[in-house]
């Protein structure tokens, strides 16, 4: 089918869709709206974010509504505050000429006595967040025991932030026999599950293979040292002058940092995360889409109402903890038939990653190397030479020209390019001259995977902390990189095992490190980090402890351990005892006399 209206639409609709400037219905739009039209049953929909989703259950829902009838017939849950009003606006414009109907947003940082206010005139259709749709619910604020239509829109994005049990407690208040559309970029077992639970013998429409990439994106990759993150991203910013980007950080901390460092460098930038008050987010979104903001940095969350056609890259500035969310990344940019460039910033200890998005998205990542500080100069030069040449001429200037001629009658044509194009030059010039080159060479593979092959920049430690203490591998990680105030990537090869664990750091921070958990107490206990022998990626198991994880021998401690029952006085004395000098020293700094070190809030 080639048009709308082959698709069954009818004139109003397809009258708003002139009026939108849309010819043609995308691949999702085509497979899901006939069949919506002519079933009444449950549909799962997987296509990538940018692909018309919204419209193919929007459209259905629109045309199958009675707009004469005051009652709630459609619920549309999203994940977002800024998905939630797109959707919306969306909606109406879409049934802008249904005379009588009335979408109603519903979402948490609003007046919910306006909204339910909004609810009261009569709403055919409600578009929620789960949070704010579950807390109208239960002050019996809105009814919804007569919908026929619900629409799980980004259901894996609403799974991945926590919203199952209000999705199920939502659903409960609506009629079993209502038809349940659920919209996804991507199809985890999360996914599959709610499908299973809330939906029966539904259609399921595949747009592309699953999980995979739109093929409008190319992806790139660019490995650095871990602490020449944020210069890595100033280049590939400069040495792309009229970038128009998405950048994502996976801390909403990260994320204002980010922001705030790069407006103070020169940037137009702006943060986007949750900590936003709903009126800073739209101030945001309205800087960013009108293109006062040029790089909006983000995180994963509130980025999925991000609806702008224009966006040229996706900087991944640190890669998401769950690899099926890079796919919602990289579909901020190649929408609407345009063409996007996602660019991943890796350290050495992320490489692997990689390889598993590539199996994810089905497409291959190209490794590029960061920009040379010369060649930002070239590109910055040569693009303010077009933009020179096809401005057009402002003849106000005229009146002018007459100083102007007389101030330069004694320099030639040369020179004068030379004066006015090194106003320019002199700014990225001065800047990058004698600039280090922030590429690494890719070992193809991630630390953890070369084994034993030792590097002689990074040094392992031994902590006697475990699986039985609460942590995994990213608790760890977070923990010392919050307790040493380090940079997240400054920490890596985290290895957790049952009773202990091990983790690196870059060599120049082993002093610091060593220093800092010395005599180090964490909620009642002692925390003990030492240098370990071993230099691979796995470590050796407990084997050899007994009763209370003491260890009897065999594992990978240069001095031997203490445990948390021995007296303080002990435990320095079996340090300071130790063959190893490192511990030696140690012990020599432990006195009474060392200043407490400042802890951060």
């Amino acid at each position: 089918m080639s048009t709308f209206k082959e698709l069954g639409l009818n004139q109003d609709l397809l009258n708003a869709i002139a009026d939108l400037g849309f010819e043609q219905p995308s691949e999702v739009q085509q497979k899901a709206i006939p069949v919506l039209l002519e079933e009444e049953r449950d549909l799962v929909a997987l296509a990538q974010t940018g692909t018309g989703k919204t419209a193919a259950f929007g459209f259905p829902m629109l045309q199958k509504i009675n707009v004469d009838s005051r009652t709630t017939q459609g619920l549309i849950l999203s994940p977002t505050r800024e998905l939630c009003l797109q959707i919306t606006n969306e909606l109406k414009l879409y049934g802008k000429y249904c005379q009588g109907l009335n979408v109603v947003a519903i979402y948490g940082g609003s007046s919910i006595t306006e909204q339910a206010k909004q609810i009261k005139r009569g709403a055919q259709i409600i578009v929620a967040t789960p949070g704010r749709m579950k807390d109208m619910i239960s002050r019996k604020l809105v009814d919804i025991s007569k919908i026929e239509y619900s629409v799980l829109d980004e259901a894996d994005e609403m799974l991945n932030m926590g919203f199952y049990e209000d999705m199920t407690e939502i659903l409960s208040h609506t009629p079993a026999d209502k038809s349940t559309w659920l919209f996804s970029a991507t199809m985890p077992k999360e996914v599959a599950a709610i499908a299973k639970d809330f939906m029966f013998n539904p259609i399921e429409i595949t747009v592309g293979n699953k999980n995979e990439s739109t093929s409008n994106v190319s992806h790139e990759y660019y490995l650095v040292n871990a602490r020449d993150r944020y210069l890595a991203l100033k280049r590939l910013a400069d040495a792309n002058p009229d970038i128009f980007s998405v950048v994502f950080c996976r801390t909403k901390r990260d994320t204002q940092k980010v922001a705030e460092k790069l407006v103070e460098d020169g940037y137009s930038a702006g943060a986007l995360h949750g900590d936003l008050s709903q009126n800073q987010r739209d101030l945001v979104m309205k800087a960013f889409r009108n293109k006062q903001i040029q790089m909006l940095v983000a995180t994963d969350v509130a980025a999925r109402g991000i609806d702008v056609d224009d966006v040229t890259h996706v900087i991944n500035y640190q890669l998401p903890d769950e690899i099926e969310t890079y796919t919602h990344r990289s579909g901020r940019t190649g929408r609407a038939g345009k063409t996007g460039v996602s660019m991943v910033i890796v350290s050495k200890s992320e490489v692997r990653k990689i390889k598993s998005i590539e199996r994810i998205i089905k497409k291959q990542f190209d490794k590029k190397e960061i920009p040379s500080g010369m060649e930002i100069v070239e590109v910055q030069l040569m693009s303010l030479a077009k933009k020179i040449h096809t401005t057009e001429t402002n003849h106000e200037i005229d009146q002018y020209l007459g100083s102007i001629n007389e101030l330069f009658k004694d320099t030639d044509k040369d020179e004068l390019i030379k004066k006015f194009f090194s106003v320019e030059f002199n700014r990225f010039f001065n800047y990058y001259d004698k600039s280090k080159d922030l590429s690494v060479e890719d070992y193809g593979g991630s630390d953890r995977d070369r084994g034993d092959n030792k590097s002689s920049n990074d040094t392992r430690y031994f902590i006697n902390v475990g699986r039985k203490d609460g942590y995994d591998w990213m608790k760890l990680k977070d923990f010392l990189k919050e307790q040493l105030e380090l940079g997240r990537d400054d920490v890596f090869k985290v290895d957790v095992k049952d009773s202990f664990s091990f983790f690196n750091t870059e060599k120049s921070q082993q002093e610091k490190v060593l220093n800092f958990f010395t005599d180090f107490k964490f909620e009642g206990r002692f925390v003990n980090v030492e240098v370990s022998e071993n230099r691979g990626g796995g470590g050796r198991r407990d084997r050899g402890r007994g009763k209370g994880g003491k260890r009897s021998g065999g594992g990978e401690r240069r001095s031997s351990r203490r445990s948390d029952s021995q007296p303080k006085n002990e435990r320095r004395s079996r340090r300071s005892d130790s063959s190893d000098n490192r511990s030696e020293r140690r012990s020599n700094r432990s006195g009474s006399d060392r200043p407490r070190r400042s802890r951060r809030k």
